[in-house]
């Protein structure tokens, strides 16, 4: 499954995609958001696109390679992947994403992730989509807002505390929905 935006390609994982997504892991600025913040080696990087395959196979969705359209060049992922600790109500399925920092600030992540709850909402029929961002991440929480995703809470959430963010397929903006 295949998704394309004005710029990009959201796409399966490609075996060319480890080099570039395990650089990008590597970058503590594109890392200080994540979980603890850590870094990630290449093995590491290789062990969590694994993940992100199995995942496709195990749900039917999750997390794709993003590709820029006009170059080809691997920037990151978005998507949708299922969080099954997620205590906050019954809607585990999150929007996320991550960008290599030379990708920056062009509006892409939001492209990406409005193309992704799009597809979570209108094909999957999902009713509630989350997303689950550190609270100093005004990037992120940015995107959240843009992608017409409205803040519900603070919680604590594998040992970091956590906003969340939620769009629920009933009351999605009308500039968000897909053109009919």
């Amino acid at each position: 499954m295949e998704v394309e935006t004005d710029r990009l390609l959201l796409r399966g994982w490609r075996d060319g995609d480890l080099e570039p997504y395990a650089r990008m892991c590597a970058d503590p600025e594109v890392m200080r958001f994540i979980g603890s913040g850590l870094t990630l080696g290449r093995e590491q990087s290789a062990e969590q696109v694994s993940r992100f395959l199995r995942h496709w196979e195990e749900r039917g969705f999750g997390l794709w390679a993003l590709e820029e359209r006009a170059g080809g060049t691997f920037i990151g992922f978005a998507g949708l992947a299922h969080q099954e600790d997620w205590a906050e109500g019954e809607h585990k399925t999150e929007v996320g994403w991550r960008l290599d920092r030379a990708f920056w600030g062009r509006g892409l992540a939001t492209e990406a992730a409005r193309a992704s709850v799009a597809y979570g909402l209108e094909t999957l029929r999902l009713k509630r989509i989350i997303s689950i961002i550190q609270p100093e991440n005004t990037a992120s929480r940015r995107v959240a807002e843009k992608t017409g995703l409205t803040l519900r809470g603070e919680t604590r959430w594998r040992n970091s505390d956590v906003v969340w963010y939620a769009t629920d397929r009933r009351n999605r903006p009308a500039e968000l929905k897909p053109e009919a």
